[in-house]
């Protein structure tokens, strides 16, 4: 499975429960079809046999003797040994049905102990380098533009300090969600590590970026009672034809700390780039 289509709900929330779900609603709508196909198939073979009770009875002879009474009875005896032999076939298909579901469910859910920020719900590190390499080799095939843009929470130790590491934990919750809604779906956002953020663009140059940008505001954070602004500051970089990820990522990272080492710049999410 190519990790990069993995999309993650914006909650950090996986969607294995609703997978189980839907897989036991699809067993109970089998067994009602199976249900009814085997009391079909008995109420046909029962109406066979009323219709051939006239002639037995005619034939005067003992009911077990009667040759249009054996037919009868051996026919309602394949019907039963064919009932059980599906009902036996079905139990085997549901229970290895099961099986894969739940190592299917067992394995997103390592996959999502690796890739996924527990915290914000984003992916992380490790799958924001895999997926990087992955869009670059799109963007050489395809030929479209690619971003890449970091992101720095201002003062965030001072959060941290002044109101507990809870609160910090909610200021990052709340960051990677506002970001989770700003981009678009061909979009990746992630938590790179402590206060720092990710986003690749695909199809989107830097001409295009403001608009994101504009999109992307200051969000204020209630802590202890208080209305806390949470700033941040922004770098970015083009991929141009022949760059490593390596030397993409420095790009920007030197962008952000230039942007984060101005001092008379407007708030990055107001700049006009």
């Amino acid at each position: 499975m190519d990790d990069s289509n993995i999309k993650i709900d914006g909650d950090g929330s996986p969607p294995q429960q609703g997978y189980a779900s839907r897989l036991l609603e699809l067993q109970r709508r089998e067994w009602w079809t199976w249900g009814v196909s085997v009391l079909v198939m008995l109420v046909l073979t029962g109406g066979i046999a009323s219709l051939a009770f006239p002639t037995i009875l005619g034939e005067g002879v003992a009911l077990w003797k009667s040759g249009v009474f054996q037919a009868v009875a051996g026919l309602l005896f394949l019907i039963l040994i064919f009932g059980c032999y599906l009902t036996y076939e079905k139990f085997l298909i549901n229970r290895l049905r099961m099986e894969i579901a739940e190592r299917q469910l067992h394995y997103a859910q390592w996959r999502n102990l690796a890739l996924v920020d527990p915290l914000t719900g984003l992916y992380n590190r490790r799958f924001m380098e895999r997926t990087l390499k992955a869009e670059i080799g799109r963007a050489l095939r395809k030929h479209y533009d690619l971003t890449v843009v970091l992101l720095d929470l201002n003062k965030f130790k001072e959060i941290n300090d002044r109101h507990g590491h809870p609160a910090g934990d909610q200021v990052l919750k709340e960051f990677g969600h506002h970001l989770c809604t700003v981009i678009r779906e061909a979009d990746t956002a992630a938590r790179l590590g402590g206060d720092e953020f990710m986003l690749i663009l695909p199809e989107c140059n830097g001409s295009q970026l403001p608009a994101m940008l504009r999109r992307l505001t200051p969000i204020n954070v209630e802590l202890s009672g208080q209305n806390v602004p949470i700033r941040f500051a922004i770098g970015w970089a083009e991929y141009r034809r022949g760059q490593e990820p390596e030397e993409l990522l420095a790009e920007a990272d030197r962008a952000l700390y230039a942007d984060k080492e101005a001092r008379g710049r407007p708030a990055p999410a107001e700049m006009t780039i």
